[in-house]
């Protein structure tokens, strides 16, 4: 191998390496594929081209290898062939398919959301089929407001108090009930960049979703509140909803939405997501690097 494939495989390059050496530095979940596929090279003819992941301590790297089969070029006992790193390639095709999966379930999202909006608000309402027409109309505007906010707008810089994000984001989910307000905010002030407003507007969008769909938004008694603490690397917000339907924690694996909060709060905010499934109501904790959530 050449200087550069030996740094791409993390390996000393002051000896000969062999395939059980780089062997040991691919993802145990494609280890068995590759020497099956690199085996099978033995017998065919012409080229081959197979893509798997490599491992540098944490760090994960995509490697297509390239090379031709069936001894094709063996001089001796050498192989030839190369090596490349396409990770950014593959993290792109992820991200395209994360994006595809996130618009449909958004959609979908979305036909659910309207639905209980209408339900609360002629629940809410007293008086005229007028009223109930203005406010709906009003919650659904608020409502493509905040959608609005998820979306990235090239070339506009994006820089939003907390605070306020956050009111934007869960007018629409507000009403009288039982208690006025009974969605709360409590959070210090402290500026997005463009990224972290993004991610937590997706993650705020999927959390309210699920209460207006099963929590506390969805009864007039229910409560939210949310609270933020920061420390000189983190931030941690947390989400709390009291006086709604009994919560159980689910017993089947989790769906979309709930992969996407864990993976937007994990890749883009280098955080966690905590789901306390408690009795009086599910409590979320959200722990991001300081550094990559304010401006």
């Amino acid at each position: 191998m050449d200087e550069r494939a030996f740094d791409m495989w993390g390996v000393p390059s002051d000896g000969p390496v062999t395939f059980e050496d780089l062997s040991a530095c691919i993802h145990p979940a494609d280890r068995d594929r590759v020497r099956s596929a690199f085996a099978a090279t033995r017998a065919l003819k012409g080229a081959y081209e197979t893509d798997f992941r490599i491992m540098l301590g944490e760090e994960i790297r995509w490697i297509s290898a390239r090379g031709r089969g069936n001894d094709a070029g063996m001089i001796g006992r050498v192989m030839f062939g190369i090596f490349l790193d396409v990770t950014q390639r593959k993290q792109a095709e992820e991200a395209h398919e994360l994006l595809a999966g996130e618009m449909s379930h958004r959609v979908k999202n979305l036909l659910a959301i309207a639905s209980a909006l209408a339900r609360i608000t002629s629940s809410s309402a007293t008086t005229t089929a007028a009223e109930v027409i203005r406010d709906l109309t009003h919650r659904l505007a608020a409502l493509g407001r905040a959608h609005d906010l998820i979306r990235r707008h090239p070339g506009q810089e994006n820089k939003a108090l907390l605070g306020d994000l956050l009111t934007v984001l869960l007018v629409p989910y507000e009403d009288t009930g039982a208690f006025h307000p009974r969605i709360r905010v409590s959070v210090p002030k402290m500026s997005l960049d463009e990224t972290a407003a993004t991610t937590l507007s997706l993650v705020v969008h999927e959390l309210a979703t699920n209460s207006l769909k099963y929590g506390s938004i969805s009864v007039p008694t229910g409560t939210l509140d949310i609270s933020c603490t920061t420390g000189a690397d983190e931030v941690a917000i947390v989400w709390t909803e009291r006086g709604g339907p009994p919560v159980v924690a689910p017993s089947q694996p989790l769906g979309f939405g709930s992969k996407m909060v864990v993976r937007s709060m994990s890749h883009q905010l280098g955080g966690s997501v905590a789901f306390d499934w408690s009795a009086e109501g599910v409590i979320v904790t959200l722990r991001m690097k300081r550094d990559r959530f304010t401006a």
